[in-house]
Order: C-alpha cells, then sequence, then structure tokens
C-alpha cells in the first residue's frame, strides 16, 4: 500500500497527463476513420456530384432502404442475398445519376409534376401501377376488389384511414406505414421522369414509306453458293503486327474501344475456402460415433432432428425407385427395415440413412372429399354435433344417388376444391404435407373406398368424407430418417487458408514481387476489368465493393490486404491499371485480342488478293473448303441458314451492281473471308394500297413503333448519364 500511495503522491499529474494524451489521441485516431473523418481530411462528405448536385450518404442510405423494402414487398419470401444486393446498389447509383441529370433537363424544358398530378397517381381512378399492385400477402393487390379484381381507388384512402385509426394494433412495429410511405415518395418522385421519359417514347413514329420499304426488304429473298476461307489458311507468322498498327486500328474504331467514363483493373489471387481432408475426416467420425445410437432408437424423428445440420429434416415421406433421386438409390431400396447406408457424401454433406418402413404404395393418388370444418386458425366455425350432422346429411345425399359434385358444392367447406367436384390428386411427396388420418386412406385404402375421417391440425378441425377414384404408379416404396452432416470448412481450416492469403500478402508488397511469387508458387492469377468507381461487383468475384472501393483509393501496381468475400474466398489485389475516360490504352490485358483483330484484317487481304477473279470451284480446290449453297437468303434477315450471322454476306447479296452469276471479291466475315456467287434474286411485289394491305401495313406499323418505343426507354437513361457531369466519392458509399 505504501508503494501505491507513493506513485500516487509523485507521479499522479504525470500519468494522468499520459492517459489524457492517449484519449485525444484515441479519439481523433478513430474519429479519423470513421464517422467525423470529414472534420479531419479535405475529403468531399458526398457520396456523388451530378451536374453540380450533390447527393449525400443520408439520401443515398435512405434510398438504398427503400430499394430493400420495396424488393421485399414484391419479392415476399426471398432473402436478398450479396449479389441481389450488388445488382440492386449498381441500380440504384444509376437512377440516382439519371434522375439528378433529367431534373436539369426538365428544369429547362419546364415539365413539372402538380400537387393534383401526384396525389391523382396515389388515390386516383388511374393511378400508378406500383400503387395498384400494392401488396401485404404474395399475389395479393391490397386495393383490388375481391369479387371484380379490379383496382378500387376508394379503398387506398380506406387503407390509410384503418392505418392511422389502429396503426398502433394492426402495425405496431410501423413496417407497414414505412413501406407504404416509401412507395408512394418512390411513385411521385418518379413521376417527374416518367414524364421526361414518355416524351421521348411517345414521339416513336414509322412513316408509310418506310414501313412499305420494309416489309419489300421482308420479301426479297436469293439464292447464292458461297464458301469460306477461314483466317487460320494463313499462318501467323505470315502477318506481323505493330503497336502502331494496333494503335491506327483502335482509333479506326474508337466506338468500340472507348470508355465512356475511368475504369480500373486488377490482378488478383483467389484463396477459395473450401474443406479440408481433416474436415471430412471429422464428419465422418462424428457419424461413425452416431451409428450405434441410430439403429437402436426407437425415436427415429427426435433423433434426426436433435442431431442432423438440416432444420427439421425428418420426414414421413415415403420414396419409390422413381421418386428416389439418389445415386445410392438402388442399395438402399434393398436394405430391411431399421438397416443404415452410410455414411455417403452427396449434394455437400456426408449422410447416414437409415429405413424405418416399408410398404407396396401408389405413385399418386387421385380423391374427392367432402370438408366440414369444426375450426379454422384456431377459430371456431361449428360445433362438433352440428359438423357431424352437416357431414352425416352430405352422405346420406350421396347414397342416394346425388352426384358427389354436387353435394360438395353444397356442403364442403374446401373452396379450393369445389369447382373440381372435390377432387385432388396427391403425390407420394405431397403425402407428409397432409394430415396423416387422410394421407393414410388416400394412400393406403383401396381403389373404390370411401371413408369419413376426423382431422385436427393447425390450419384447421374437422371431418372429411373422403372416396379414392384411382391409384397409379403402385411400387415397393420405403420411408427414411436421415442424418446429414454439411461438409463446411472447419474454423482452423478458415484460419490456415487466411494466413496463407496473408502470407502471400505481406511478403510480396511490389507488383514485381506479386508477379514473381505467383508465378513460382502456380497461382493463378485472374483479371478484374473494366471496373468502374460505381460498381458493386467485378467479374469473376461477384460482388466485391470492398475491392471496387481499394481500387479508386490507391496508386498503379499497389498490393491490397487481404479481402474476405463472403464466405467463399480470399483474395489479394494488384492495381493493374488506370484507364482514362476516352480512347483506351493499348494494355498486356487487351493486346492479344487486339492483335488479333489486325491480323484478320491482314489475313483478309491475303486472302481477297490470292484468289481474285477465281471461280468458286477454283478457290475450293485450292483451299479444300466446300462450296455451299443456300436457297433462302432475306434481305430483312440477320441470319443465313447454315450460315450464322454475316450482315456483310446479306449486303453484297443484295447489291444491285453486284451481278448474278459472278463471283465477289472476298467479304471479311466471322471466322474467314468468303466468296459468293448469287444465283437468282427475287423480290415479290406487295399487294396495292388500299383494303387489306392497308390493314397490314397498319398492324406493322403498330409493332415496329411498340418496338421503337421500348428501345427508346431501354437507352434513354444511358444517352442523359452518358452526357451527365458526374464524380464519385467512392469510400461515401
Amino acid at each position: 500500500m505504501a508503494v501505491i500511495q507513493t506513485i500516487r503522491n509523485k507521479y499522479g499529474k504525470i500519468a494522468g497527463g499520459i492517459i489524457a494524451v492517449a484519449l485525444v489521441g484515441f479519439i481523433v485516431s478513430d474519429a479519423a476513420s470513421g464517422s467525423m473523418a470529414n472534420f479531419f481530411s479535405n475529403r468531399d462528405p458526398n457520396v456523388m456530384e451530378v451536374n453540380g448536385k450533390k447527393i449525400d450518404p443520408k439520401e443515398y442510405t435512405s434510398r438504398v432502404h427503400e430499394y430493400e423494402m420495396i424488393y421485399n414487398m414484391y419479392n415476399q419470401g426471398r432473402t436478398i442475398d450479396e449479389e441481389t444486393r450488388a445488382n440492386m446498389s449498381e441500380q440504384l447509383v444509376q437512377m440516382l445519376v439519371y434522375e439528378a441529370a433529367v431534373e436539369d433537363e426538365c428544369d429547362k424544358l419546364g415539365i413539372v409534376v402538380t400537387d393534383a398530378e401526384k396525389n391523382d397517381l396515389i388515390y386516383g381512378a388511374n393511378a400508378d401501377q406500383m400503387i395498384r399492385q400494392f401488396q401485404l400477402q404474395p399475389g395479393t393487390p391490397l386495393f383490388s376488389n375481391p369479387e371484380t379484381n379490379a383496382f378500387d381507388p376508394t379503398r387506398v384512402r380506406g387503407f390509410e384511414k384503418e392505418l392511422a385509426d389502429n396503426g398502433s394494433k394492426i402495425d405496431p412495429d410501423g413496417k407497414i406505414r414505412e413501406l407504404w410511405a416509401s412507395v408512394k415518395n418512390y411513385v411521385q418522385r418518379s413521376a417527374r421522369v416518367r414524364k421526361f421519359t414518355v416524351l421521348f417514347t411517345n414521339s416513336a413514329y414509322v412513316p408509310k414509306f418506310e414501313m412499305k420499304r420494309s416489309m419489300a426488304e421482308q420479301n426479297a429473298t436469293a439464292s447464292i453458293q458461297y464458301l469460306r476461307v477461314p483466317y487460320t489458311s494463313v499462318t501467323d507468322n505470315e502477318v506481323k503486327v505493330s503497336d502502331e498498327e494496333i494503335k491506327a486500328y483502335m482509333n479506326e474504331h474508337a466506338a468500340l474501344y472507348t470508355n465512356d467514363e475511368a475504369t480500373r483493373n486488377i490482378d488478383y489471387v483467389s484463396f477459395e475456402i473450401v474443406p479440408a481432408t481433416a474436415d471430412s475426416n471429422r464428419i465422418l467420425n462424428a457419424l461413425a460415433d452416431l451409428r450405434e445410437d441410430f439403429l437402436t432408437t426407437k425415436d427415429n424423428k427426435s433423433f434426426v432432428n436433435s442431431r442432423s445440420d438440416e432444420f427439421n429434416s425428418y420426414t414421413e415421406t415415403f420414396y419409390n425407385k422413381r421418386t428416389f433421386t439418389s445415386r445410392y438409390a438402388d442399395t438402399i431400396m434393398k436394405l430391411p427395415v431399421g438397416d443404415i447406408y452410410g455414411p455417403y457424401y452427396e449434394n455437400g454433406s456426408y449422410n447416414l440413412i437409415k429405413v424405418t418402413d416399408r410398404q407396396v404404395l401408389p405413385d399418386s393418388a387421385r380423391i374427392r372429399h367432402i370438408l366440414v370444418m369444426t375450426q379454422s386458425q384456431g377459430n371456431e366455425v361449428r360445433s362438433e354435433e352440428a359438423a357431424t350432422q352437416r357431414m352425416d346429411s352430405a352422405i346420406a345425399f350421396l347414397n342416394s344417388g346425388v352426384p358427389f359434385d354436387s353435394v360438395a358444392q353444397r356442403f364442403s367447406d374446401d373452396q379450393g376444391s369445389i369447382e373440381k367436384g372435390g377432387e385432388y390428386t396427391f403425390t407420394l411427396r405431397d403425402r407428409p404435407g397432409i394430415s396423416k388420418e387422410f394421407g393414410d386412406f388416400a394412400f393406403e385404402g383401396k381403389v373404390g373406398e370411401s371413408k369419413k375421417v376426423k382431422v385436427s391440425n393447425d390450419n384447421y378441425s374437422g371431418f372429411h368424407y373422403i372416396e379414392i377414384l384411382e391409384h397409379n404408379g403402385i411400387a415397393p416404396s420405403i420411408q427414411i430418417a436421415i442424418v446429414a452432416k454439411n461438409l463446411v470448412p472447419s474454423d482452423s481450416t478458415v484460419n490456415a487458408l487466411y494466413g496463407k492469403a496473408n502470407e502471400f500478402a505481406g511478403k510480396n508488397t511490389t507488383a514485381d514481387k506479386f508477379n514473381a511469387a505467383a508465378k513460382e508458387l502456380h497461382y493463378d492469377v485472374r483479371i478484374g476489368d473494366n471496373v468502374k468507381v460505381a460498381d458493386f461487383s467485378i467479374n469473376g468475384l461477384g460482388p466485391a465493393r470492398e475491392i471496387v472501393r481499394w481500387m479508386y483509393e490507391h496508386n498503379l501496381g499497389d498490393i491490397s490486404d487481404v479481402f474476405q468475400l463472403s464466405d467463399k474466398r480470399y483474395v489479394v489485389a494488384k492495381l493493374s491499371a488506370i484507364n482514362a475516360k476516352g480512347l483506351k490504352a493499348l494494355t498486356a490485358a487487351n493486346k492479344p485480342m487486339l492483335e488479333q483483330k489486325v491480323k484478320e484484317q491482314k489475313k483478309a487481304k491475303l486472302i481477297s488478293d490470292k484468289y481474285a477473279g477465281k471461280s468458286l470451284e477454283a478457290i475450293a480446290a485450292e483451299t479444300q473448303q466446300e462450296v455451299m449453297q443456300s436457297d433462302s437468303v432475306t434481305l430483312a434477315g440477320k441470319y443465313i441458314p447454315n450460315l450464322g450471322y454475316e450482315p456483310a454476306v446479306i449486303g453484297y447479296t443484295f447489291d444491285k451492281s453486284f451481278q448474278p452469276n459472278t463471283v465477289s471479291p472476298g467479304i471479311i466475315g466471322q471466322g474467314g473471308v468468303y466468296f459468293i456467287t448469287v444465283l437468282n434474286r427475287v423480290n415479290n411485289p406487295l399487294p396495292p394500297d388500299g383494303g387489306m394491305m392497308d390493314q397490314i401495313v397498319a398492324q406493322q406499323r403498330r409493332q415496329r413503333e411498340n418496338q421503337m418505343k421500348n428501345v427508346i426507354d431501354q437507352s434513354l437513361q444511358q444517352s442523359i448519364t452518358k452526357k451527365a457531369n458526374v464524380e464519385y466519392f467512392p469510400s461515401n458509399f
């Protein structure tokens, strides 16, 4: 105690000062790398800036949440996986840019959406489709009249009033109100963009003369003979290509090799997270320990559900040879009841399988029934005495000769089968989902038999009168119980793999070291190219937003730390290229493809010059190629039968300056140079104007204009955003 007191007296202020400095340093360090980072740097705090309009992280996050809520509404029960979320995020970024750009254009054009128009989008008879399809239950639009299935706008106001009056009861967590507000905001916010879009799509127009020209092209056909001399007939040694020639080719085809926005490339090494041999042995040993207890247990259901990795995996399903799809089915089907097969590996898990019962059963059963309920979803429908009297009355009618469908129509509570006379067809796989009493009789009774059974389950309780109409596919069937252990990598396997990736990243911190080590260790170095700053995925890697952000925060040749992509892989990346907006640079990644293109051009000229003026038969003899014939080449077509997509060949075929029965010059095509001879051309005349011709023209014009509208609708966003001045701040996404 005396020593402690001495320290307090002599060094208390010094220690306090040190602690204070440490705390300040900790706070500053945390703030500089966290939410207060913008106070300690010159970094822009926004997500992006479009034509001078800034979009901050709060708005971006709000819109992400809105997108997810709306997605969930239309895809209830489907989880948003990483890939879906990445796609949604990319679409959202594109939409934010488009909306901001359109707002500028609308301001210039004076396009506005009035309060009355916004109101009508929600509450009017012609409300937006998202309002008309709003649903809280899958496939059931909330505002549809149940009798007509038509949208009823009065139900929208009624829904809002119900939320206002009884929101705490019907929506205690507020999620319904939040969803409804999100949908309304989305619809009203999108209205101005839709007005702008319609301005363009409604401009689609095809004049009559253009329509008739197009129809004439559809009627123009030709018959040709042709042969193809492949580029491979000229060896690569015969053509030399320089970098200057490649760059000249890129300039000539600038539209194909121009970046609309800056992109970056990475080379990366992927360490796949997969189970090791030790993981397989661990699972096999665990199943071996369970085998004896599995053999002797009398409660197969509890045993399986408590030990299998598949949640509630035990079912009472019977399988026959047709429905049991395991590769080991033949062996398992022969096992005696109570015996076990395995462990064996199948579909990602090791399994122990036990045969628990064996019967001869139909593969499907067709029955008809009458249901009289006593309870539905826990609520009483009628007393058991009243239900018994109602069922007895129904059976009496049947015994007196009244048709079954008429009795079902009058007495049955099963609305789903009334229109079919009470009929259902159940397969053997369906049986576990049917109440036990019902399923036992439907599959184990005899065709022609009928029986009244009492049923009680979570959905309803009551009486069934069942008649078996037909059994199909009667065969030996087995009931099985399976203990499944998923083959997944253990923590030790994952840690060892991370250590391997981390060692590679730590030792190879320069581009040269990265390349040399990958080559020495025989690692497969892959390429992620043309990655944009607003991308959330990388080809070959899938969702990888963290890597994209790293790419745009580092310099050429930098080596990353280890990235973990979900539970699939660890990745170490090298920033291999920074591609500015505009014509792409010639790089090691794109040079082989471009060099091949230039070689093909040179080879095409050599081939064309070599065989110029020769007959098809002579060219065929020299090249060992076969002269082929196509008798249904169409001017309006995109493909030639037996030839494929060769637009240049189609163009030459119908070129009026190219005379029939002569040989064309070499035509550069896909994979080779074509030489053709036109045997004949047929231009079937169109019927005269008036009557049926006018109707045909009008119909095809409508189809063409609808196609044009779709093209405009799909391309407008790309065109507008391409012209927008956009700056992204990837660290804030």
